[in-house]
């Protein structure tokens, strides 16, 4: 089932164009998928010869985001939204990093779209499900990372404290080989058009590579 997931008005005020594409599903994770990675190769491929380095800064949904950070009071050359750190990674040369079958969809999702997207383990969330600004000194245990200073992020948060966000998310609600239920999250700072293809597609990829049934979607305004 979608838990029930808000924005909170004083990041909307600073974000108004920040609108979030939800999925849940029940899923069967594999450590590796080929075909997937089929996919994910042949899109690398294509961002290789259709985006130079230098234009990265000027995407659309990529200077939503870094303006958003800023008027956040955040440096978004310092912290960089998910989707622009894939692609500078992916440019780069450096491929993707090989996760398991559910974040690699993830990471194909945010690099199709553009847009950050972030995946949790529901069964280690406890709703309600609010996004809202970091706080003061706030932060938490990265995956494969140290503390990340979350403050004057966007960061989402459940009753056990602060778990995700558009640039780094958390080890407390990763999904590993034994997860069963997850909530995938596309972020669009530039509003709702286009983000209910993004759902589906997500949905899709899903279905398709990851077993997933009981999918439900919603729009977060």
């Amino acid at each position: 089932m979608l838990p029930e997931i808000s924005i909170d008005p004083a990041l909307k005020a600073l974000a108004p164009d920040l609108v979030l594409g939800c999925i849940s599903a029940r899923v069967s994770v594999e450590k590796h998928n080929e075909a997937l990675w089929r996919e994910i190769d042949q899109h690398l491929t294509h961002l290789s010869s259709t985006i130079n380095p230098d234009q990265i800064n000027s995407i659309p949904q990529i200077a939503a985001v870094r303006s958003a950070y800023k008027a956040l009071g955040k440096d978004p050359s310092r912290y960089r939204g998910s989707a622009e750190a894939l692609l500078r990674r992916a440019l780069s040369g450096k491929g993707l990093y090989r996760i398991n079958s559910v974040v690699d969809i993830n990471n194909l999702v945010s690099l199709e779209s553009l847009n950050p997207a972030g995946t949790y383990d529901l069964e280690k969330i406890t709703p309600p499900i609010e996004l809202r600004i970091g706080a003061t000194g706030e932060g938490y245990k990265g995956i494969g990372k140290d503390l990340i200073n979350i403050e004057s992020l966007p960061v989402f948060v459940d009753a056990g404290g602060a778990f995700g966000s558009p640039t780094s998310d958390s080890e407390r609600a990763m999904v590993n080989l034994e997860t069963r239920r997850v909530l995938m999250v596309v972020f669009s700072f530039t509003g709702p058009q286009g983000l209910e293809q993004w759902v589906s597609r997500a949905s899709e990829l899903l279905r398709r590579h990851c077993s997933a049934e009981e999918i439900e979607t919603s729009l977060v305004t």
